[in-house]
């Protein structure tokens, strides 16, 4: 999809901007690249900077209940500095490094309801506008995509996925917010939580995988959340029995402390994996493509994927009207 703008700011006449990224989706820490195409207007233009801007739709908690807004993850400047010459067409390819946190938006193609964009800024004549945006799509890593694979074959079923604005204690974040992917329970699961949310924390390194159970309330005792926090490598991800390891955190769970307030997560387990064979069967990608609850992938896959173009071109549409801080 590409979206081509008049420069607002510079009225009739003025320049045009097209940004066109390569093909297929990226990866996180991951190079985006593509092309910025500008079209010169009914006159000689300086344009004294080409910037690109990582934005996202974020969830945000309040005292007054949940808003949504747009949250800029990440900023780049890379052209500027020379004249566009009247009816002048020019290309400018760029290469970025994506930030290790960037949220995954599809797992085996399926989307996950996530909303991201790329944003073009043209400085020209002393003037800003925000000329172009464009959606963003990107793959899981291998570990993260072998950890959600792991949770499908172990019985639990796709639910939702968003942006929650906030930091979560005790970890290494490093973007104003995160990604939570909702799963429901697999039944052996079932009695000790009514939900497993996850977050993955990506660094150059490895990654932190949190997990919080919403864990089921007694007779007389209301429910709470109970936190893990566990350290992996992206190396050897193909190679680790993933099923074992992830069904022992999750029966770790249990044993958790309470969440002391919400994006407020405590350290309860650290752990390490250990390597062996990897199990086969339907994964994560499989209930995903089925949809939540485990209904047929040509009733709801195609809803959800309607749902999530609609959102994409909300989002799209309101961000030309300017943005709102989460």
């Amino acid at each position: 999809m590409v979206f081509k703008k008049l420069l607002g700011a510079l009225g009739v006449g003025g320049p045009t901007v097209d940004t066109v990224l390569d093909p297929g989706p990226v990866r996180p820490g991951g190079n985006l690249a593509g092309q910025v195409r500008l079209k010169g207007g009914g006159a000689d233009f300086d344009i004294e900077q080409i910037t690109l801007e990582l934005v996202a739709r974020v969830e945000a908690e309040h005292d007054g209940g949940e808003a949504e807004g747009t949250v800029a993850f990440g900023r780049f400047a890379v052209a500027g500095g020379f004249r566009l010459a009247q009816g002048e067409q020019r290309s400018v390819p760029f290469t970025v490094a994506l930030p290790w946190e960037t949220p995954v938006t599809e797992l085996h193609g399926q989307p996950l309801g996530i909303v991201l964009g790329v944003r073009t800024e043209l400085a020209v004549a002393g003037a800003k506008d925000k000329g172009d945006l464009d959606p963003l799509t990107v793959s899981p890593l291998p570990v993260q995509e072998a950890i959600l694979e792991a949770l499908g074959r172990l019985g639990f079923g796709f639910k939702a996925a968003d942006l929650e604005y906030g930091h979560i204690r005790g970890t290494g974040q490093q973007l104003p917010f995160h990604q939570e992917i909702e799963l429901t329970p697999a039944p052996q699961y079932a009695h000790a939580m009514r939900e497993l949310e996850v977050t993955f924390l990506a660094n150059p390194g490895g990654m932190e995988v949190v997990l919080e159970a919403d864990r089921p309330g007694g007779f007389l005792s209301g429910g709470h959340d109970a936190v893990s926090r566990h350290v992996v490598s992206h190396d050897g991800a193909g190679q680790r029995d993933w099923d074992t390891v992830v069904d022992a955190w999750i029966r770790q769970m249990p044993a958790g402390h309470p969440a002391p307030a919400p994006h407020g997560h405590t350290d309860a387990h650290h752990s390490h994996d250990g390597h062996g064979g990897h199990r086969s069967g339907p994964g994560m990608g499989t209930a995903v493509a089925a949809g939540a609850a485990g209904l047929a992938v040509g009733v709801v896959g195609g809803l959800v994927a309607a749902e999530v173009v609609d959102e994409v071109g909300d989002f799209l549409e309101g961000d030309d009207q300017g943005d709102e801080e989460a």
